[in-house]
Order: C-alpha cells, then structure tokens, then sequence
C-alpha cells in the first residue's frame, strides 16, 4: 500500500517537504501519496502578505504578519538554500539584505522549477484531526473557502507546517483599554506612515520591536520609546529613540514605566510575541511550548515524542529560517519513509533532555547561533541534503548581530559573501534608510524616489508627494 502523508502549510516550511520528497522522487526514489493544504490562495506563507487586517476575504484570521517596507533583518547568505543559489535565480549579485518582494520570488523561484504545485490544494483551510490508535491513521477534515464544502482524508504520516507567528500574544495593561490614541498588535502592523510626526511606544524587545521602531523613525515618527520586560536591546539608537523598563499602567495618554519614569504616547504597538496555535489539532497531539530554540517535545526538533507519525516544520525560534526547514524536511522525508530508524521512546527522551539541558544555560545570541548550527548540523548529517560551511554561515550571524549593535540604522548596508557560491554581494543603489521603494522592480532596476539623506524633510517631502 502507498504510503499516505498529509501536509498542513504551504509556507517555506510545507514547501521545503514538497521539495524533499521531490528530491527522492528526482533520484528514483518511490515517493509518497501527497496532499498539502494551505488555506491563502497562493503559498509563501509569511512571505505571501496581505494588506487586510484581522480576517480575509474568506472571514479566516489573516496568516501573514508582514508588512509594507520589510526588508530582510538578517543577511540573505544565512538563509540560502544549498541547492538553489540567489545568484541561480536572479542571474547576478543583488545585495544581503533585500525586502519582502525579493524574498518571496527568490522562494517561489526554487518550488516553480519542480513539479510539486499539483500537490497543494489552495483555498483549503484545516478544521479537525483525529488519530486512530489502532490503524494509526489521522483523519483530517478540511475546508473548501470557495465553495465552503468540507471532506474527509486519510493519512499514514501528518506534517504540521503551518508557523508559529500568526496568532498574537496580547497581554494586558492597567487602563490601556481607555489609552485614547491607536493601539495594535505587530501582527496587525501595515506600515509605519501612519505614524509620521506621531509619538510611538513600542511593547517588546525583540526583532519586531526592533524592526518596526526603526521602520517608524524612517518614516518620521516624532519619537519612539521602547519598553522591555526584562532585558534591554543596548543598541546605538537614534537621538528620538529611548528605551524604558516595562508598563505598569495607562493613564489617558500617560504611560508609566517601573523605573518611575512616564511619558505621553500617540499610538502603541505590543511586540508581545506570538502563540504556538494549532486549533485544528487535539490537545494530545498539539505543541505547546513559548518560542524556544529547542521545543520540549519534539525529537530532533521536528518528530512529536508520543506519535512518531506526527511531524512539526518551523516550529523553533529562529536564527537560521529556509535552510533549516530544508534540512528539518529531509530529516522528517527520511524517518516517514523508514530510510531513516528511530530510536526507542527512552533514547528519544534522553537525546531530548540532553537538548534541553544544554539550551537552558545558554549565555548569549552567540552561544545560540552556535546551539542552533550544532542542530542544524546533525540534521543535515543524517541526510542526503547538500551540505554548505555551517561554521560560515554561523560566523555571519554572529557578524550581523555585532553590525546591529554598533550601527542599527545602517547594518541593512552591509556586504556578505555567499557560502554556496562565494559570490560577495553587491552594494544596494540606495542606503536602507533612505529606500523609500520596496518594490522588486525598483529593488533590481534602480531608485526613484528614493534620496542619499536621511533627514526628516527628506522624508516627509517624499510622503507628501504620495
């Protein structure tokens, strides 16, 4: 009998599983009945945005958490893929950081060249699963959003490719439901125009705190504070820019810091993280864990401890992203199709624990990149997937984590070389700070109203000639 797999997710994740049983399939390799659903009308996940807020046209919950003028925070060679290089697909160097446009094609790029896009049924959203003990076998019920008609299949093996950075953690705030300026969640953030002349509180100190705190000074914000929980992000920031320790309370537009300290806010936006949310699965089959490097319950990161027919791409905190759903895909292709022969429950355990024990006292985003090169080493080791220089790759992010801590406007500027084919990147026609298109076209062809100044005249001549 043919074997039966089941993929949930048409984003990088689900794609880098077509990808590997395409693969085998390309090596003469039997290959699986597959059947991949992904609820957007076209796949990329992430990187296929949308403009809407809160629900889409269907009335589902808006997957995508990206938004107008994101451009890649890490440097493109981290995230290369082995097999299909950027030079390949763009025929010439392009520079390390490129927005959204560039990425998703760069995405695409690799999935058109194979035949795998007769295996996704678009439109087509996860309602239920079910698993029989005895036959071993999921049933998933799915959703037509076109025609609103549910059917039933059949699977040997699930794979749960659907992300972990769509549905928002909201926590609350004494009297920020009378705060009477804008408050948003980043998942709900479109772009930072909104907030030209504004004053900005950002809740939150990771990357999209970062990210769109700087985006906001860009786009001529009048002044930006972010507040931390527990830890500050150091970086060099802009003279508009302060960081306070967290929110105790709102007060009109007063907010209140634990330091003692206040200020007077227009808009707020929570940079508060987001939850691992499979409601398609039953709880004894769903992932609950906080955004870690290591989820506790997942062998080698991908194979679900009490249902080794249960497989979960992406589900990790991130420093590596493509590259390493690839390699967690492989891994996850070899162990469905017996190349690969887990160990016992106990073994499995162990190896988790041993993980987990190493994870826990972790010093810095240094010893995290190496953590996470280290895994993504012992994933590539037990496959077939194209080797490149780990030690490399893991020597740029640490490098880009130093260009942010010294030049966190400008480290977007800086040149990488590519470990898959050593081609060093080139430099963008115009400074980030300053590219005001994000477009593909204008990214490869040249600027247009794009100006080498960052002041915020400049800024706001080109936001009223809009």
């Amino acid at each position: 009998m043919t074997l039966r797999v089941g993929i949930i997710g048409a984003g990088p994740s689900g794609l880098a599983q077509l990808r590997a049983f395409e693969s085998a399939r390309q090596k003469g390799a039997d290959i699986p009945a597959i059947m991949c659903f992904e609820k957007q009308d076209e796949w990329g996940g992430q990187w296929n945005n949308s403009w809407r807020i809160g629900l889409d046209a269907h009335g589902e919950p808006v997957h995508s958490s990206m938004y107008r003028h994101l451009w890649s925070n890490g440097p493109k060679e981290c995230l290369e893929f082995s097999d299909y290089s950027f030079d390949e697909h763009f025929g010439r160097p392009i520079s390390s950081f490129p927005p959204r446009e560039v990425l998703f094609d760069y995405i695409k790029g690799r999935v058109e060249k194979s035949d795998v896009r007769k295996y996704v049924r678009f439109n087509s959203v996860a309602r239920h699963t079910s698993y029989n003990e005895a036959t071993q076998e999921f049933t998933l019920t799915v959703e037509d959003l076109k025609t609103n008609l549910t059917e039933t299949h059949v699977f040997d093996k699930l794979v749960i490719a659907t992300g972990h950075f769509s549905v928002p953690s909201v926590p609350e705030f004494k009297g920020i439901k009378t705060f009477p300026g804008e408050v948003l969640h980043a998942h709900d953030f479109r772009g930072a125009e909104r907030f030209y002349g504004k004053k900005l509180l950002m809740i939150g100190s990771s990357y999209s705190a970062e990210d769109i705190g700087m985006q906001a000074h860009k786009m001529g914000a009048a002044s930006i504070a972010l507040s931390y929980r527990t830890t500050s992000m150091g970086y060099d920031w802009p003279e508009n820019t302060v960081e306070r320790p967290l929110v105790t309370h709102f007060q009109g537009r007063t907010a209140h810091f634990s330091d003692g300290t206040q200020g007077e806010f227009d808009a707020v936006v929570l940079c508060t993280g987001y939850q691992h949310k499979y409601p398609y699965l039953p709880s004894e089959l769903s992932l609950k864990s906080s955004n870690v490097l290591y989820p506790g319950n997942l062998y080698k990161g991908v194979v679900w401890q009490q249902n080794t027919n249960l497989f979960y791409l992406g589900a990790q905190d991130q420093y590596y992203t493509f590259n390493m759903f690839d390699a967690q895909a492989w891994f996850a292709r070899d162990v469905m199709t017996g190349v690969i022969e887990l160990p016992s429950l106990a073994e499995r355990q162990k190896d988790i624990a041993a993980w987990l024990e190493r994870q826990a006292v972790l010093p810095n985003h240094d010893a995290e990149a190496d953590f996470q090169t280290d895994y993504l080493r012992e994933l590539i080791d037990a496959t077939d997937y194209p080797s490149f220089d780990l030690d490399a790759v893991c020597q740029l992010f640490k490098d880009w984590m130093h260009h942010k801590k010294t030049d966190i406007l400008g480290y977007r500027d800086m040149l990488h070389r590519s470990v898959v084919t050593g081609t060093m990147a080139t430099k963008h026609h115009t400074r980030w700070i300053n590219a005001m298109d994000d477009s593909m076209e204008r990214y490869l062809d040249g600027p247009s109203q794009d100006v080498d100044t960052g002041s915020p005249a400049a800024v706001a001549d080109i936001l009223a000639a809009r």
